[in-house]
């Protein structure tokens, strides 16, 4: 819990109720219950990357969008790929990006899956502090989609167009994907464009089937 995101009011809270062991929920913050009138900044995230394998790769662009709000994010420049930075310089914008959220809501994102091992694996290659355990929440909506619907794939697009949600206008296509790792400026701006269509359709997705669940409170 990241009491620099609080309200003061939210904070009075914690300081005047005590958790089960006659504790303020300031001294354990641990024993917050899952409902209480305090509330989390919660982020959509997305990554773009040059392949699978957080050691062969490296990360194009990444999204943060805050609900219903802006998104925070950015591309990797035709320099930064050309002179062999790569994403390190981005990659420490994303961290700092990530620790303004409580909870940050992702798809195929989780343990054994992409998004989160990928930039916790790009950020020990680059010696960048990663958050840590309970620092940050997460939430990777392919499990709940994978246990609660019966769909043919469950590719975000694919589950999007199941609950008529508007996603992948910009589909991706090798041109556009070996121009962007060569540097090419139109085609990073292509990737970033169909990077924050996709943290916006996660976002309308999050909002259809979170309630087959309730609250997720995995750690990143």
């Amino acid at each position: 819990m990241n009491l620099n995101r609080l309200k003061k009011e939210e904070i009075l809270w914690l300081h005047n109720h005590k958790c089960k062991h006659g504790h303020t929920f300031l001294e354990h913050p641990q024993c917050v219950p899952e409902k209480y009138p305090i509330s989390e900044k919660v982020g959509f995230f997305d990554i773009e990357t040059t392949g699978l394998k957080g050691d062969y790769c490296f990360i194009l662009s990444y999204c943060l969008k805050e609900v219903g709000g802006k998104i925070l994010g950015r591309v990797l420049s035709p320099q930064e790929i050309r002179s062999g930075v790569f994403d390190r310089k981005l990659l420490a914008e994303m961290i700092k990006d990530i620790r303004k959220f409580d909870k940050i809501v992702g798809y195929y994102s989780g343990d054994f899956r992409f998004d989160i091992p990928i930039i916790r694996t790009r950020a020990i290659k680059h010696g960048i502090d990663f958050p840590l355990y309970k620092e940050v929440k997460a939430v990777d909506l392919y499990p709940i989609v994978k246990k609660k619907l019966n769909l043919h794939n469950r590719r975000l697009g694919t589950v999007c167009s199941f609950f008529g949600i508007e996603a992948k206008g910009h589909m991706m296509s090798p041109d556009v994907w070996a121009g962007a790792i060569s540097g090419n400026k139109k085609s990073l701006n292509y990737v970033f464009t169909h990077n924050k269509e996709d943290v916006i359709s996660t976002e309308k997705l999050y909002n259809k089937i979170i309630e087959f669940v309730g609250q997720v409170n995995a750690s990143i």
